[in-house]
């Protein structure tokens, strides 16, 4: 095969995702895994039984329309006039996905040339780096740091140059739960605005938020010509193996994103499109209870990291808590997560896979909490033992 390296350039040293690795040293060593972001139960009943009326009823069977279903565009668009008053044509202004990372995909590789910049919020869903790499662009990280995880926006300010093409915001943020404020995004807004930069938002845990308030950035002057939103079913119904994801944009991004979105995946999950859609019309009823039942696991996680030593940074969105292993004598987050199963049986993720520069996030570790109570309790357990 000669001497040139078979993997290109631009994704030399991504490797095998660390939600792999660390699910499959769960599953090797048995533990439990608190590590990647999936629920343990399955979402709404009629959510799932939607999804097999459509199967048997073969909607959905065969290839989708490119764009979505109509039903599910038509829902997305309700969902978003419902909670934030922002209207899009779900004919020209909605683009059904697989899931937020085929988006995030598309829309990089769409609106990027080589040698663009993308600032970005760090540490940062590992697919956003592989995904500007792909794009031939640079990832700018601005350094969310603890204990509060704030954007330092006269940072921000100073790292925009004339090769910045976008900025990459996500919020609720994964891994540190900060929730952008309404005056953080109006600062931000106004800098997109002032240099005359494209937005991605990342907004898949939009409705996992506790006492904080979730702020579309599209929503704000000069900024829905601007901006692609992405969303998702998976955090919020418990079904994120259905895959089904969501851009609002206006139609000139929606028509660049899908010319980029054809030549991924095409069309996908037919059936659970339609499944989704009833799912977004569920009763506000359902997303207050998902909401408190978030917020009753997240307290009970913390307050056992709390008690097995950790520094627990309590997260106002997503369902994910960061910890420092400082306070247990440890200083590597790597080294300590690839040890603990074997330790105690309960998996993490190192935070410093998620920072360009791993010395930010060397003593962080994330836990997860979307999982039965008494998982939880047990994992807890556990670490209390290590």
């Amino acid at each position: 095969m000669g001497t040139r390296p078979l993997l290109n350039r631009r994704l030399a040293g991504m490797g095998t995702t660390i939600f792999a690795e660390m699910s499959a040293l769960a599953t090797a060593t048995g533990s439990i895994n608190l590590g990647q972001g999936f629920p343990d139960t399955d979402g709404p009943e009629e959510v799932r039984e939607a999804a097999v009326r459509a199967l048997r009823e073969s909607r959905g069977n065969q290839y989708p329309p490119g764009p979505g279903i109509p039903e599910l565009r038509q829902a997305v668009a309700e969902h978003q006039q419902r909670f934030y008053g922002l209207a899009y044509d779900p004919d020209t202004e909605v683009l059904v996905t697989a899931g937020a990372t085929e988006a995030i995909a598309a829309a990089l590789l769409a609106l990027l040339e080589p040698g663009d910049e993308v600032i970005a919020l760090e540490p940062f869903y590992d697919s956003y780096a592989a995904c500007i790499a792909m794009a031939g662009a640079t990832r700018v990280p601005l350094t969310l740091r603890a204990p509060d995880f704030r954007p330092d926006l006269d940072e921000l300010r100073t790292l925009i140059t004339p090769r910045t093409r976008l900025l990459l915001i996500n919020t609720p943020h994964n891994p540190t739960g900060t929730v952008l404020t309404a005056d953080e995004l109006t600062t931000i807004a106004g800098l997109a605005v002032e240099h005359d930069l494209l937005v991605i938002t990342d907004e898949v845990y939009e409705h996992l938020v506790f006492g904080a308030a979730h702020h579309p950035i599209a929503a704000l002057p000069g900024m829905r010509e601007r901006t692609v939103a992405i969303s998702s079913a998976g955090k919020t119904f418990s079904f994120t193996g259905w895959k089904v994801g969501w851009v609002t944009a206006s139609p000139a991004l929606v028509s660049a994103v899908r010319t980029a979105k054809q030549y991924l995946t095409y069309v996908s999950a037919g059936p659970f499109q339609y499944a989704v859609a009833e799912a977004l019309r569920l009763p506000g009823t359902y997303f207050d209870t998902f909401r408190e039942d978030l917020l009753r696991k997240r307290d009970l996680l913390a307050d056992g990291l709390s008690a097995a030593g950790f520094r627990v940074f309590n997260p106002e969105g997503t369902y994910f808590i960061t910890t420092d292993i400082t306070p247990l004598g440890e200083t590597d987050g790597i080294e300590f997560c690839r040890a603990l199963p074997e330790r105690c049986g309960v998996v993490a993720i190192p935070n410093a896979v998620f920072y360009d520069d791993a010395d930010a996030g060397r003593s962080l570790v994330r836990f997860t909490f979307c999982k039965k109570d008494e998982v939880l309790a047990e994992a807890v357990s556990r670490l209390r033992r290590r």
